[in-house]
């Protein structure tokens, strides 16, 4: 009754493996400059696989290095990087707009968060969420974002 229709997450929580992770406010910085003005809206999406992180999500999908992938941070679930693992893509590092594509009709303005999650029903772990949630929180401060132009896959708890 306490978790209502809620079942319990996959596994237990590590504190201690989630404060190992790097500082968000460390992880959004790029090489290039920044502007205030530059990020209107943010997307979370799953990756549809069971793993990975950057160079393994670029070579999954054929791409020849990780700078091409299309998205500016991963968030791994600790198959192919740390559980909670925040990356910032070559995208943000250069503050380049991500490339609209046959799945992604996006703007020029619009920051992209892939989760490691895949299957049917994706199921993010707890750390993913909470680290995504202080991207998201932290980017949103950064660059002025509106919490409607927050956009979440359906299925996010």
């Amino acid at each position: 009754m306490a978790l209502g229709n809620n079942a319990p997450s996959a596994g237990p929580f590590c504190l201690a493996s989630y404060y190992s992770l790097d500082e968000i406010g460390q992880v959004i910085n790029s090489r290039s400059p920044q502007s205030p003005s530059r990020w209107k809206c943010i997307e979370i999406y799953y990756s549809d696989t069971k793993g990975g992180n950057i160079e393994q999500l670029a070579s999954l999908g054929g791409l020849a290095n990780s700078e091409d992938l299309n998205c500016h941070f991963v968030i791994c679930n600790g198959r192919g990087g740390d559980d909670g693992q925040v990356q910032a893509s070559e995208k943000w590092q250069k503050q380049w707009s991500i490339v609209p594509s046959r799945t992604w009709y996006g703007n020029e303005q619009t920051i992209r968060i892939c989760v490691v999650a895949g299957g049917k029903n994706p199921h993010p772990t707890d750390c993913q969420m909470k680290r995504v949630e202080q991207l998201v929180e932290q980017l949103s401060r950064k660059f002025e974002v509106k919490s409607e132009n927050v956009y979440y896959p359906n299925n996010w708890q």
